[in-house]
């Protein structure tokens, strides 16, 4: 049993992980304002986004992730594992809406509800 909960905390890693990158690149892309039109212009603002502190530890976190999901697919078929990483959609629903006061409505926690119930289903 020991051994099993140890896997399923590499697929937590990396769902977690994979979650913290897209709430630091929501938080600090809103900070850094407007995208430039001219094509130059973006390339140039998006490279200089990737020299921010946070943006780097959102890829670097993104890299944990992945060795993370490298290690749970060792322990586990695909076609098990994956469906856990829909579990993102809700925990970035509820963290969107809680950190950056995003819109939270009841078709987006009814459809976060059949997530949740799907992987319980898939998990069984």
């Amino acid at each position: 049993m020991k051994n099993s909960i140890i896997s399923h905390l590499y697929i937590l890693n990396s769902i977690s992980l994979g979650v913290y990158c897209q709430l630091i690149f929501r938080w600090q892309m809103s900070k850094a304002g407007a995208m430039p039109e001219l094509f130059f212009e973006k390339l140039k603002f998006l490279l200089s986004m990737f020299f921010n502190f946070w943006i780097l530890s959102a890829f670097f976190g993104g890299f944990i992730s992945a060795l993370s999901w490298m290690a749970a697919l060792n322990k586990f078929e695909l076609n098990y594992a994956y469906p856990f990483t829909s579990l993102s959609f809700v925990f970035i629903l509820l963290l969107s809406s809680f950190l950056f006061n995003e819109t939270l409505t009841l078709h987006k926690i009814i459809g976060s509800a059949f997530i949740i119930l799907g992987v319980i289903i898939i998990a069984k």
